[in-house]
C-alpha cells in the first residue's frame, strides 16, 4: 500500500470510528433521559436497565454506520482539500480517483460488516425485550384462515390450537388437469401435529376427480398430507417485531403469511430494507468524495452543512419510498433500494464531473 494510500485510509477510519462510536452513546443517553423514569417505575432493577442499554447499542452502531462513513468521506477530503493537500497530488500527476480508491474499498469492507452486524441486532434485541419485559402476550388461537403449502395444497381451516398442536375444520384442495395429475379435495374433523413429522388429519373423506363423471370418494380413519410441515406456531402468523428477526426468519414469517392468504407489503419492504441499509454505507461513501471537494470554500462548517443536508434527504427518502412500498404504490424491493439508487446515479455523476 502506498503511504498515500495508507495515510487516506488512517485519517477516513479514524473519523469513522470516532463517530461510530460516540454516535450510539449519543442515542443511549437520549433514551435515557426519555425513558429512565418509566423504566425504574415498573420495577425494573437499575442493573437490568443498564443491562438492556448495552443489548441496544448494537442497533444503534448499525444505524450509525450510514452517517459516519458520510461524515468520514467529507472531513477526510474536506481536510485534504482545506490544506491543499489535494493540488499537492494533482501536481504530483495523482488523479482524484486515484486519491480517493481506498474509500470504495473501506465502503465495500463496511458494507459487508454491516450486514453481518444486522443480524446480531435482532438477537440483542430480543434480549432487551425480554430483560424489559417488552414481549407481548402471544396469541394460543387462530380461526378461519386459509394456507397454502409448497406442494400446492390449499387448507381452509376452522380453528388451530397452539397449546394443544390441533386443527378443527378442515378442508383441503388441489387443483389438477384431471388427465396427469387428478383433482382432490378431503374434508377432516381435526388435524394434529407430531414433531419432527408433520400433520396428521382425522375422520375424514377424499375425493378424487379423475375426469368428466369420473370420482372417488374414500373415508380415512387417519392421513398425513405431505408438504404440511409447517408447526402450530408458524400456521399462526402471530405478528412480530421486524427488528427481532432475522434475515431468513423474517422472509420465513412472510412466506407464511403470504401462504395464509395474507398481503404483507410493508414486511417485504423491511425484508428488503435488511439488505439495502448495510449497501447505502458504500454508496454514501462513493456520493460523497466529489461532494466534499466543494466544501472547502467553508471549512468545517459547510461540511457539516453538507452532512447534515445530505442525510436529511437520505432520510427524506427513505421514508417516502417505505411508505409508497408498504402501501403498493411501489414494488417492495424498488421501495427499500430507491435512495440507494438515488445516490448512485448521484454519485455517478459527480465523479463524471469531478476536476481530476
Amino acid at each position: 500500500m502506498r503511504i498515500l494510500d495508507r495515510y487516506v485510509t488512517r485519517e477516513f477510519l479514524r473519523l469513522f470510528l470516532l463517530f461510530a462510536v460516540a454516535s450510539p452513546l449519543m442515542f443511549v443517553i437520549f433514551d435515557i433521559t426519555d425513558n429512565l423514569d418509566r423504566h425504574l417505575a415498573r420495577g425494573i432493577p437499575p442493573a437490568r436497565v443498564a443491562l438492556s442499554y448495552v443489548y441496544q447499542l448494537p442497533l444503534f452502531v448499525l444505524y450509525a454506520f450510514p452517517v459516519a462513513a458520510l461524515i468520514a468521506t467529507i472531513f477526510t477530503i474536506n481536510n485534504m482539500a482545506r490544506y491543499s493537500e489535494l493540488t499537492a497530488a494533482k501536481a504530483g500527476g495523482i488523479s482524484f480517483y486515484r486519491l480517493i480508491a481506498p474509500l470504495p474499498l473501506l465502503g465495500v469492507l463496511l458494507a459487508g460488516g454491516a450486514l453481518v452486524l444486522s443480524e446480531v441486532v435482532p438477537v440483542a434485541n430480543r434480549m432487551r425485550s425480554e430483560i424489559l419485559g417488552q414481549r407481548g402476550r402471544a396469541r394460543t388461537a387462530r380461526t378461519d384462515f386459509v394456507y397454502r403449502t409448497t406442494d400446492g395444497l390449499v387448507f381452509a381451516i376452522r380453528r388451530l390450537e397452539v397449546e394443544s398442536g390441533e386443527i378443527r375444520g378442515i378442508s383441503m384442495e388441489r387443483e389438477g388437469d384431471e388427465v396427469r395429475v387428478p383433482t382432490v379435495h378431503a374434508t377432516a374433523e381435526m388435524g394434529t401435529f407430531e414433531p419432527g413429522r408433520g400433520w396428521v388429519l382425522h375422520d375424514g373423506y377424499v375425493r378424487w376427480l379423475l375426469g368428466p363423471d369420473v370420482e372417488r370418494t374414500f373415508k380415512f380413519r387417519s392421513m398425513r398430507p405431505r408438504g404440511l410441515q409447517e408447526t402450530p406456531e408458524q400456521l399462526l402468523a402471530q405478528p412480530k417485531d421486524t427488528e427481532e428477526m432475522r434475515y431468513r426468519e423474517l422472509a420465513q414469517f412472510i412466506d407464511i403469511i403470504e401462504r395464509s392468504g395474507g398481503r404483507p407489503l410493508e414486511l417485504r419492504v423491511e425484508l428488503a430494507q435488511k439488505i439495502a441499509i448495510p449497501v447505502a454505507t458504500l454508496i454514501i461513501v462513493l456520493f460523497a468524495a466529489p461532494l466534499a471537494t466543494t466544501a472547502q470554500r467553508g471549512g468545517p462548517a459547510y461540511g457539516i452543512g453538507i452532512a447534515l443536508g445530505v442525510t436529511l434527504v437520505y432520510l427524506m427518502l427513505f421514508r417516502i419510498a417505505g411508505a409508497a412500498g408498504a402501501t403498493g404504490n411501489l414494488p417492495p424491493v424498488l421501495a427499500a433500494w430507491l435512495p440507494n439508487i438515488v445516490f448512485a446515479v448521484g454519485a455517478g455523476i459527480l465523479l463524471y464531473r469531478a476536476r481530476t
